[in-house]
């Protein structure tokens, strides 16, 4: 997408296509990180990261960020609009949340993206038609999706190999992105219990680019002679990505706030993600060893919506984790909560990891 001024919200959305199930929209939503290509630019690139959540119906919204290739410090997000079509999805921009690198000089392109899915690469290929700004006309996208493939629950001890989609993947067995153990679409391993492993994608990175949580559930116990192979690091060549990034895995409860690792939410939600489930057990095990320790729990929200219904929401999810710790066994009397909207982000919005709860000792 070249980049250009913006020139008011669209005043309606083309809602082609064909009717299409609400559980069809299910299957899109998610993160997709790939380029913009072919605007006439000859060897121009834009990467570019989508973040797609259901709405109403069968239709979805998001964001689109986008930076200038070889100029991080030049990126745009947009607010974005879809409607599901036949074969894929059709998606309008709506407005721009953010601008990084402006110049009297430079623009960003807006109009609208026809995209074509493919479930089995888990690819969406786009064209895009822009409003006739400056020397605005078309661009072509290809994004990936990281998903996985495989089954989701494997034996213990048994030889397995972990099927992902996504392109030039790499794997990390930490949210920090310190411990490389494989590259590529396949993982061949032995597990002795329930492991998560954290992949980025090679293709087009950005500043926000996600880290995707891959858990395989592990059923049944070793035998006696059985012996699990280790998770196996990768040598220090392959390179750790500057990526977005959830915090370290391990919560602590120190006497500052500390930001739960993974525990994030879907945009315009107090729906906890299953993927921290496990940070929130680890804190109701520090809680049940330390019975005299109380808790605040401050929620936060990112930029994307009104402030007052992002207190609002703030608050919800600060219940939410309080309403999970309650159910592990831990006293509600305990437990404090308290939200604060928008007001305290951590990274430039929109960022997911902006949706996200603190936890901190209280006398």
């Amino acid at each position: 997408m070249k980049r250009s001024f913006w020139y008011g919200i669209i005043g309606a959305l083309l809602l082609a296509g064909l009717p299409v199930s609400s559980s069809t929209a299910q299957a899109l939503t998610g993160v997709w990180q790939g380029v913009e290509t072919d605007t006439g630019e000859p060897g121009a690139t834009w990467p570019a990261v989508l973040r797609l959540q259901k709405g109403k119906g069968a239709g979805l919204f998001g964001v689109l960020y986008q930076e200038v290739g070889g100029q991080p410090g030049m990126s745009v997000t947009f607010q974005v609009l879809g409607t599901l079509q036949a074969k894929g999805l059709h998606l309008e921009h709506v407005r721009k949340l953010n601008e990084t690198g402006r110049t009297p000089f430079t623009y960003w392109c807006e109009g609208a993206i026809s995209f074509t899915y493919d479930p089995a690469q888990e690819k969406l290929t786009g064209r895009a038609t822009y409003q006739p700004t400056g020397d605005c006309d078309v661009g072509s996208f290809t994004f990936y999706r990281v998903k996985l493939k495989s089954a989701a629950t494997v034996a213990a001890g048994a030889e397995t190999t972990i099927r992902v989609t996504g392109r030039n993947v790499l794997w990390y067995a930490d949210a920090d992105l310190k411990q490389p153990v494989a590259t590529g679409n396949t993982y061949r391993t032995r597990l002795s219990k329930t492991t998560t492993f954290y992949l980025t994608q090679g293709y087009y990175p950005t500043r926000q680019s996600p880290v995707v949580p891959i858990t395989i559930q592990v059923s049944g116990s070793l035998g006696a002679d059985a012996r699990p192979a280790p998770i196996e690091p990768l040598a220090p060549a392959v390179a750790r990505l500057d990526t977005a990034r959830p915090a370290a895995a391990a919560p602590q409860l120190a006497a500052a706030p500390v930001v739960l690792p993974t525990v994030l939410f879907r945009l315009g939600t107090a729906e906890l993600l299953p993927d921290g489930f496990p940070a929130l057990n680890q804190v109701a095990v520090q809680l049940r060893a330390q019975p005299e320790l109380r808790l605040r729990i401050s929620g936060h929200t990112d930029r994307i919506g009104e402030p007052q219904k992002n207190l609002l929401l703030s608050e919800q999810r600060a219940e939410a984790v309080k309403s999970f710790l309650v159910k592990a066994g831990i006293a509600a009397a305990r437990l404090s909560t308290t939200g604060y909207g928008d007001t305290r982000p951590l990274y430039p919005s929109p960022d997911a990891r902006n949706r996200r709860v603190e936890i901190e000792p209280v006398p």
